[in-house]
């Protein structure tokens, strides 16, 4: 953007300051970027931010210096398509994200017998773990205290117990499937 005032500012680049002003997608490229999105499963609600972000993005590339795509109606189809392709990627994550919280409010009730077993599968992998990788597993799942408070307590940075913490973890989950725990 900037770069396109500076050439509005010396006069260059045809019309000066209305090339700046005006829409970089005329009316024939706004509905074929409208008809690409809406066909590649786009929300009738969502389109019109689609419009703008293929402005945006042609607008960037102009701001960047990078000279105009020779055809523009084609280079604007390009985009819409991969951001109706980013549109459907975000929406599964979003999906699946929902999936995970939904199964964690699921009240899974394990049997006895398999709560039992795997307690002592946790007690036999923190009995593994080195003492400075246990310590802070413990302080953090059983007491649970923050990490800033284990810090505290321990006197050790906050990173050191982070990266204790992710050592541990990993390893404990490692030891549980390798048991065929979980």
């Amino acid at each position: 953007m900037a770069v396109l005032r500076r050439k509005a500012r010396r006069g260059q680049g045809g019309g000066a300051v209305q090339d700046v002003l005006d829409d970089p997608l005329d009316a024939a490229q706004e509905r074929r970027v409208r008809a690409v999105l809406a066909l590649g499963g786009v929300p009738q609600a969502d389109l019109p931010d689609g419009v703008q972000q293929v402005r945006l993005r042609l607008l960037e590339r102009t701001a960047s210096g990078r000279e105009a795509p020779r055809d523009v109606s084609a280079w604007a189809a390009v985009v819409a398509s991969n951001l109706a392709m980013d549109w459907h990627r975000a929406k599964k994550r979003q999906e699946r994200l929902g999936e995970r919280l939904a199964a964690l409010r699921e009240p899974a009730h394990p049997s006895g017998e398999d709560t039992r077993l795997l307690s002592l599968a946790v007690a036999q992998g923190l009995d593994e773990l080195p003492d400075a990788q246990r310590q802070v597993l413990v302080l953090r799942f059983y007491a649970d205290l923050p990490v800033r408070g284990i810090a505290e307590q321990l006197g050790i940075p906050e990173g050191t117990v982070k990266s204790r913490l992710h050592t541990a973890v990993r390893a404990l989950r490692a030891r549980l499937h390798e048991d065929e725990v979980v």
